[in-house]
């Protein structure tokens, strides 16, 4: 195997973060007299190279480390919060490990289990934000003392994209918690009260127009990890989106499709890939840079979120089985005879079924599924069949497991170093996507009454789902490749991972999938980009969101775990016993509890400036 490793825009995260930690966390912790011999401080700090290093180590806060997490709660992706909070996925593995997910999962955000990985999130936002406003202070302090340390046009940039990482940060903890406190980097009390979401979002906008005006339309040095202009456009669009502003939205949106550099990748199998050749591709609007084999000895720069979320033992990579993909969502899959959502033209049967949906249903189902969920006796990339045998407690989660961010075996991607490194690999993590951006600006057109442009950005999504499928690929073992061949002995010649939808190597499933002839009416039009973006967005921790800024998540999650009037036919609580202890989702789902220990914290003179959220 090649193993093999980008440009890092991460090299030397140790060192870096260790010196803003001691620089700027705790500057004021020591005196001058105490300070030991030898340590980075402000000072040591006040040159191009500390600035560099505390804007590197603003970045690296977007993705979790062993050293600074005790769970999972950080992982880029939102996993916890996105997905296996909402009908996407399970918690997965057993009913003992990781168990503080099991209160997210069942909604109980305040119970103790739910408060630590909430704490966690927490804590990992807002370390980015200190990291963030740290550069800023840093590159203040330099730019004044030494005028020639940067270019105009370097220290535009370094400025640009430290405000635009404080707004990423902010936004993330606007997502889960709505009513947070915004700090800038001349802050100097650090237990501010919560803003309302109305104050929030006027805080976003601001920092995102700031950025836009100062970052470049290329990302600086050619590191196409870090923000651009463009990056920063994009994520206004998304922030007026998540508010409603649909009018600005769309305005934002349409400039940055127009003039921006981003474009659907060619094959929906290049999107979710370790292979270099599509990494940072076309569709990349920002990703977390996950770097393997970069000499870090432990693999710290790698995807670290994502570790549990591989098949269990008997698999290549043996641990842990978390995160697998619901019924709910397989049956999702699930297209007419038209290559439509199932779930659109027949609404109260789409989930019927409680089968494991195998290789050789001959039920028709969208592409994507092979690509977003492993199923019995279906390719798994090019490791071989997957194989239910691979679920650690079926009981627990169910026959599927995650696909999307299990790395190629060709690609060469797979961590060397570390404990079980064949969970870590050089894999990036989408944070937003060109994909995700079409299909918000569908839902801005549908939401100002433009049903035409709507559809036609959902049938653009659809068309680039059409083109490949899940082809043989190949075992990553003799083992493997002798079990692919005698399940299916056209895979003894075709090696091919993916291949054009049609082809007659693939008897597995049954492809089908068509453009929209039209939108009836606004709220068909609504139904059916909210449709897509579950389709071409699962398993991503987009779903919780998009309910709850969509307003159904009531509906849609009740439904979810009990079926019932008004529902499709199959209830998860009838398929995984554990979903019997979940509460029902009311209002106050609308938020996620805001961690205790930060109220805590926050208590100043016998009063916490921090505000719990409204039923919590």
């Amino acid at each position: 195997m090649t193993t093999v490793f980008k440009k890092p825009l991460l090299r030397g995260t140790a060192a870096i973060i260790l010196a803003t930690a001691l620089a700027y966390g705790c500057k004021d912790f020591l005196s001058a007299a105490s300070e030991p011999q030898g340590t980075l401080n402000q000072t040591t700090l006040a040159n191009r190279a500390g600035v560099e290093g505390s804007l590197i180590a603003a970045y690296r806060a977007l993705d979790c480390t062993n050293a600074t997490s005790g769970n999972w709660g950080c992982a880029a992706s939102n996993w916890v919060f996105g997905s296996v909070a909402a009908d996407d996925s399970y918690k997965g593995s057993d009913i003992t490990d990781q168990s503080q997910i099991n209160d997210i999962e069942a909604y109980h955000w305040s119970g103790p289990g739910a408060a630590a990985y909430l704490n966690v999130k927490w804590q990992q936002v807002y370390e980015g934000v200190v990291r963030s406003n740290s550069t800023l202070r840093l590159l203040k302090q330099v730019k004044g003392s030494s005028p020639t340390e940067f270019s105009v046009a370097d220290a535009n940039s370094i400025e640009g994209e430290a405000i635009f990482l404080r707004a990423h940060y902010h936004f993330e903890a606007y997502r889960m918690w709505g009513n947070i406190p915004y700090y800038r980097e001349d802050d100097t009390n650090f237990k501010k009260p919560n803003e309302d979401t109305t104050a929030v979002i006027a805080d976003l906008i601001k920092d995102l127009d700031s950025a836009i005006k100062l970052l470049p339309s290329t990302p600086r040095n050619g590191e196409k990890g870090r923000a651009s202009s463009w990056t920063a456009k994009a994520y206004l669009g998304r922030v007026q989106a998540y508010d409603h502003q649909y009018a600005a939205a769309k305005a934002t949106f349409e400039g940055v499709v127009a003039g921006g550099p981003y474009s659907l990748e060619t094959s929906f199998d290049k999107v979710w890939s370790a292979f270099q050749s599509n990494t940072n591709g076309p569709e990349t609007i920002w990703a977390f840079q996950a770097s393997a084999n970069d000499g870090e000895p432990g693999a710290a720069n790698a995807n670290y979120g994502e570790r549990l979320n591989f098949p269990y033992a008997p698999s290549q990579f043996q641990c842990c089985g978390f995160n697998p993909p619901t019924q709910n969502l397989v049956n999702f899959f699930r297209v007419d005879a038209a290559g439509l959502p199932l779930a659109l033209s027949a609404p109260t049967t789409w989930n019927s079924s409680s089968n494991d949906l195998v290789a050789g249903d001959p039920a028709p189902v969208d592409p994507r599924l092979d690509w977003t969920v492993a199923r019995k006796f279906v390719p798994y990339k090019d490791w071989g069949l997957y194989d239910t045998t691979f679920v650690r407690d079926p009981g627990n989660g169910g026959p599927y497991s995650p696909k999307k961010t299990i790395y190629e075996n060709a690609s060469g991607a797979e961590a060397t170093v570390g404990w079980q490194p064949q969970q870590q690999s050089s894999m990036n993590i989408h944070l937003f996507r060109y994909a995700d951006l079409l299909l918000l600006l569908a839902e801005a057109d549908v939401e100002t009454g433009n049903l035409a442009p709507a559809m036609a950005l959902v049938n653009q999504v659809r068309a680039r789902a059409a083109v490949n499928v899940q082809g043989c690929g190949q075992g990553w073992d003799a083992k493997t490749v002798a079990g692919l061949i005698a399940k299916y002995p056209q895979c003894a010649t075709d090696h091919r991972l993916a291949v054009p939808m049609g082809d007659a190597s693939v008897t597995w499933a049954v492809y089908s999938i068509s453009p929209y002839a039209s939108f009836p009416s606004v709220q068909y039009a609504r139904d059916a980009v909210q449709a897509e973006r579950r389709l071409e967005l699962a398993m991503e921790g987009q779903r919780m969101f998009d309910l709850r800024r969509n307003g159904n998540w009531i509906p849609v999650l009740n439904c979810f775990l009990d079926g019932g009037a008004g529902c499709s036919t199959g209830s998860e609580k009838a398929r995984r016993s554990f979903l019997t202890a979940a509460e029902p989702l009311a209002a106050k789902h609308r938020w996620y509890a805001i961690p205790f220990q930060q109220i805590e914290l926050s208590n100043n003179a016998g009063t916490s400036s921090l505000k719990q959220n409204p039923g919590w």
